[in-house]
């Protein structure tokens, strides 16, 4: 049996003894709370999606996080160990969506406690689109010049192709994927080098490590010189016929060395149509021949056929008797 005594004492001035436990609380948490710690985060976010679904629009790559607990708990949490999330995965059908940013803990972040989270934003709204795959050629996305006096002369990228998915409505109207700015300033000799292959759009995912190989293959420049409106001859033409081409005129472009290029001068038999097989008037289509000396070479030149006209030769008539 209780003891009456001891209930009395117990309930004697009930009001005081109340007010002293809840000052007591009070105290306790606000000694708590001061001597709790702030550590701010930033964290990637995670849009979680069904399989068939995928974000088509910009939406927050990271969200601000901000840890409460006690100071040496709180600097225990690596960054890896909170995951901030949106959970999109309900959603079969493309449209856009608004959803709470969510907070999983993971690692260390597990054993503190006490752990206040605060997530900014609260929620984000993206845009859904159906996710396709596709292959695309890679680009070199080029930029500069190679030093004075070169040139690269050839280049090539591996791979030539990429597998890449990502929301229809992008990806469907895309033909190619560029690589980061390749700079080709100063150059001078055969150069390889590793390249990102670029995402425009931060919602593609491209199959591999998105990386290319680019081989430039660099020379020295080669002098050329552009010389038009050059009279083709017929070369080897019976002197019972004439020829005729409509008055067409040729060009040539050429290479060498700087001072042969400067000095040179044409002959008049640059260009050539070799008529010697031509026994009859007619309508002929004969090569162009180019003739130049050593050291100069023929890059291009224009046309390689020429159409002539072949008819006899007018005999000059001796005038009638008794003309004047």
């Amino acid at each position: 049996m209780i003891d009456r005594n001891f209930l009395f004492r117990i309930v004697e001035n009930w009001p005081a003894k109340v007010l002293s436990v809840a000052l007591a609380l009070i105290l306790f948490v606000f000694h708590r709370m001061s001597t709790m710690a702030t550590r701010p985060l930033s964290v990637p976010l995670v849009v979680e999606t069904s399989s068939t679904l995928v974000p088509a629009s910009a939406y927050p790559q990271n969200v601000r996080i901000q840890l409460r607990g006690e100071d040496d708990g709180i600097k225990s949490i690596a960054e890896n160990d909170i995951e901030a999330y949106v959970d999109l995965s309900r959603h079969e059908t493309k449209g856009t969506y608004r959803a709470p940013v969510q907070i999983r803990k993971k690692g260390s972040a597990l054993d503190v406690e006490p752990l206040e989270i605060s997530v900014n934003p609260l929620e984000v709204s993206i845009q859904l689109d159906q996710k396709i795959s596709k292959t695309l050629q890679v680009t070199a996305d080029v930029r500069g010049k190679v030093a004075s006096g070169f040139d690269m002369v050839s280049h090539s990228i591996s791979p030539q192709e990429i597998i890449v998915s990502g929301p229809m409505g992008i990806l469907e109207n895309l033909l190619e994927i560029r690589t980061d700015p390749i700079d080709l300033d100063g150059r001078r000799t055969d150069f390889n080098v590793e390249v990102n292959i670029a995402k425009e759009y931060p919602f593609l995912a491209l199959r591999g490590n998105g990386i290319a190989l680019f081989h430039g293959l660099v020379r020295p420049s080669v002098p050329v010189r552009n010389i038009e409106g050059i009279p083709i001859v017929f070369d080897g033409l019976d002197p019972r016929f004439e020829a005729d081409s409509g008055g067409r005129m040729g060009s040539v472009r050429i290479e060498g060395g700087q001072f042969e290029l400067d000095d040179f001068v044409p002959d008049w038999d640059l260009l050539s149509v070799d008529c010697s097989a031509v026994s009859q008037p007619g309508i002929y289509t004969l090569p162009v021949t180019v003739r130049l000396p050593d050291g100069i070479f023929l890059i291009r030149g224009e046309p390689e056929e020429l159409g002539i006209t072949v008819f006899p030769r007018e005999e000059d008539i001796p005038p009638e008797e008794g003309s004047f």
